[in-house]
């Protein structure tokens, strides 16, 4: 079980981790709150319903890793691109779904990286540190979108795109002395994790 998620009854999966890695998780997931921002809440006499209705931004994000997160719809490296639209059509056409979804969108990504926050400190570490983390299926659901989120994250900041198969390689010959080494490791590490998750789930 050390390394990878292993399957548990009910649609489970579990995993050993030692000190250092729930540190890592950890740190990593509020990271990744904070990134993402704090969730909308009524202001004092608002109607809480209207709120509910509340229209999001037109304009992607202008940091690289939100603009990874939370992509146009249409167009764009991670668009879909409808036939027979221009350019400007399509980027009406992404403000016009960004309003209305990217509110829904930052709030889920946020509940996941929760969840990792939340199951990491329910844990019980053995004298060494080490413990067993356990996630029921919904939590494995937000785990997996969380890993997928970070790594998205960490991805855009060593300028890796979603078709680099071969830029995965060459991270993996990178110097101990290249200051990107320590966000490399994350990096992979979370992506076996992401990887024995989906495999357990798909069981």
């Amino acid at each position: 079980m050390a390394g990878h998620f292993e399957a548990t009854p009910g649609g489970g999966a579990a995993v050993a981790l030692d000190e250092v890695e729930i540190s890592i998780l950890r740190s990593l997931a509020v990271q990744l709150l904070e990134l993402i921002g704090p969730g909308e809440t009524p202001a004092d006499g608002e109607d809480p319903l209207a709120a509910l209705f509340a229209e999001g931004p037109s304009k992607p994000p202008s940091d690289p890793a939100l603009a990874r997160l939370f992509p146009d719809a249409y167009g764009g490296p991670d668009g879909a691109a409808p036939e027979a639209k221009s350019e400007e059509e399509l980027r009406a056409l992404s403000a016009e779904f960004r309003r209305f979804t990217e509110i829904d969108l930052r709030s889920r990504k946020r509940e996941d990286a929760l969840a990792v926050v939340r199951t990491l400190d329910a844990l019980s570490p053995a004298g060494d540190g080490a413990a067993v983390l356990t996630l029921t299926a919904d939590e494995c659901r937000s785990w997996l979108g969380s890993l997928n989120d970070l790594r998205l994250t960490i991805g855009t900041r060593l300028d890796v795109s979603d078709e680099g198969e071969g830029e995965e390689g060459s991270l993996y010959r990178l110097p101990d002395s290249d200051p990107r080494k320590p966000m490399v490791m994350a990096y992979l590490w979370l992506g076996a994790l992401q990887e024995t998750l989906v495999e357990t789930l798909m069981q």
